[in-house]
């Protein structure tokens, strides 16, 4: 398959919006999306959009990072059936971008686990501070027993098996904080709260989202995404939109978004996996099943905010 990048130039400035970035011939019958066309045999046609110089972007050696000032912006069938289009994505990915991808819920700013810098860019653009926790999203439940201690196993008492009844909710819309192993890296669990209680765990939030295009991206990777959703940067509120995440986030240094469409502002239900009881510090997407417990303590509601690690 042989790709043709195609550049927008703009001066230096960047756009208000993609919507005027594009000029034609890239318009399609939609203004809000750049299309890829399939020809025989098939050829790949990258859109970069030049977005503002950003000192927070990394300078690669990797041809691929030459035009500085790019963005690639791929638009994927939500259903998966041009996965092909992600192959340039991937390749960012293990190079050391960060860029947006969409989950079975909303968008999240991803980068590779194996690579420190591109945590430590991913944090900038997104603004986290080193005290807060980032989730993993997983391509499979043996990533899960890599990089995390696992899920707890039911004993002969008569106690739910947690590990068989969690397979039967994955992938799916849930967030599970487990104790994270040696596995992985420091940058995503260097975290503590004011609160002494919670000050000395080393957790790590996991995913396996349920979406085609987030699946087939990680299916092709060697490890694990590091992952943190997408909020607007002054208000708690979910981007659902790409396109104004590309624009938004775009002069930040992001490398590539990928359009799946607009989604729902529904985030994944997170479920706390390691005390006693599986405990929901977060009711979203994913059902209340009947052996997860709901938490009604008003002491740990205070310090919710300090133990989600921004899951998607």
């Amino acid at each position: 398959m042989a790709s043709e990048a195609k550049f927008c130039s703009h001066g230096g400035t960047f756009p208000h919006t993609f919507r005027r970035s594009f000029v034609k011939p890239y318009l399609t019958p939609s203004p809000r999306r750049v299309s890829f066309e399939t020809v025989e045999p098939p050829r790949l046609r990258l859109v970069a959009l030049a977005v503002k110089r950003s000192p927070k972007r990394l300078k690669y050696s990797s041809p691929r990072f030459t035009k500085e000032d790019g963005l690639l912006y791929v638009e994927a069938d939500p259903s998966g059936a041009d996965s092909w289009k992600l192959e340039p994505v991937v390749q960012l990915l293990k190079e050391g971008a960060v860029g947006v991808i969409p989950t079975d819920t909303v968008y999240a700013i991803v980068c590779d686990l194996k690579s420190h810098s591109a945590i430590e860019r991913l944090r900038r653009i997104k603004n986290i501070e080193t005290s807060k926790p980032l989730s993993i999203l997983c391509r499979s439940l043996r990533d899960i027993d890599i990089y995390t201690t696992g899920f707890p196993r039911g004993g002969g008492d008569g106690h739910t098996n947690i590990f068989r009844a969690v397979k039967h909710c994955l992938p799916g819309p849930y967030t599970f904080i487990l104790t994270a192993s040696k596995e992985l890296p420091k940058q995503c669990t260097r975290y503590g709260t004011t609160n002494a209680k919670y000050a000395s765990r080393k957790n790590v939030g996991i995913r396996m989202p349920d979406d085609a295009i987030c699946q087939a991206i990680l299916q092709k990777m060697d490890a694990p995404l590091i992952s943190t959703s997408v909020k607007w940067p002054k208000e708690d509120e979910w981007m659902i939109d790409p396109v104004v995440i590309a624009d938004i986030y775009g002069p930040e240094g992001l490398d590539f978004v990928v359009d799946g469409g607009v989604r729902v502002a529904d985030p994944s239900t997170v479920v706390d996996m390691t005390g006693s009881s599986p405990m929901i510090i977060r009711q979203g997407k994913g059902p209340k099943l009947h052996w997860m417990v709901a938490e009604d303590d008003k002491d740990f509601a205070e310090h919710e905010e300090d133990l989600i690690p921004h899951p998607a």
